[in-house]
């Protein structure tokens, strides 16, 4: 909760800059501009989970944790008219530690990239220097170095491999805008982002362990911007 709260102050500040540093400014946002920003984002997962099957088996009482994850964001919008962009969110790889919710170990670790492309309506007048803006779009999520952690092959007695699946799913987005000049601007933004999973533990002695994960994370970037 605390990292939310944080994530909020920081583009609330940003906000207010904007506001009190007036309503126009010699930057204008126009057709074929493209706005370039790089920040520092935060994934924090608001996840859900089935509890834990081990060879089909239900185990009451578990489930599946994911940690929060920064990293460079990386962000452009290429604006269709005035008020129209279409945006394209990437990333280095976020890492996250996973967890077995209920056994008290820690179960894995994976990387992952979430790009994601929206289509962001710019409600100001283009030449405002302060530029509020949503989007709404669509996520493609890929996992790749999927690492078993030695407490749960530990309790199960044997090495194994974690295998999960990508995501297809929606995405809403929202940000700001704050123009420094004619080229350099202020970032602020935050998406939400449907990411569903199945995560499948695999051991060299046969056991299986899985799980469905709604990890449907909040993604927080703040950062500066140049407009081409």
């Amino acid at each position: 909760m605390g990292n939310h709260k944080s994530a909020s102050v920081i583009a609330g500040g940003i906000l207010a800059t904007g506001l009190l540093g007036g309503a126009t400014g010699a930057m204008a946002y126009d057709t074929g501009d493209l706005i370039v920003r790089a920040g520092v984002a935060s994934v924090q997962p608001d996840e859900d989970s089935s509890n834990l099957e081990l060879n089909g088996v239900n185990l009451s009482g578990t489930g599946v944790g994911v940690d929060n994850s920064e990293a460079l964001g990386l962000t452009l919008t290429y604006m269709l008219s005035p008020n129209l962009g279409l945006g394209v969110l990437a990333a280095t790889p976020f890492e996250h530690d996973i967890k077995a919710n209920g056994l008290g170990v820690d179960a894995g670790d994976t990387k992952h990239l979430p790009p994601t492309v929206t289509l962001q309506y710019f409600p100001m007048d283009p030449s405002s220097a302060l530029q509020p803006y949503v989007g709404i779009g669509i996520n493609y999520t890929v996992f790749f170095s999927e690492g078993v952690d030695s407490d749960l092959e530990g309790v199960l007695g044997s090495d194994g491999d974690l295998d999960l699946d990508d995501s297809f799913g929606l995405a809403a987005q929202i940000g700001v805008d704050y123009a420094l000049d004619d080229n350099w601007v202020l970032n602020a933004s935050v998406w939400y982002l449907d990411i569903d999973t199945e995560a499948e533990f695999k051991f060299d002695s046969g056991d299986r362990v899985e799980a469905d994960v709604d990890i449907d994370p909040w993604v927080y970037m703040v950062g500066v911007g140049y407009k081409f």
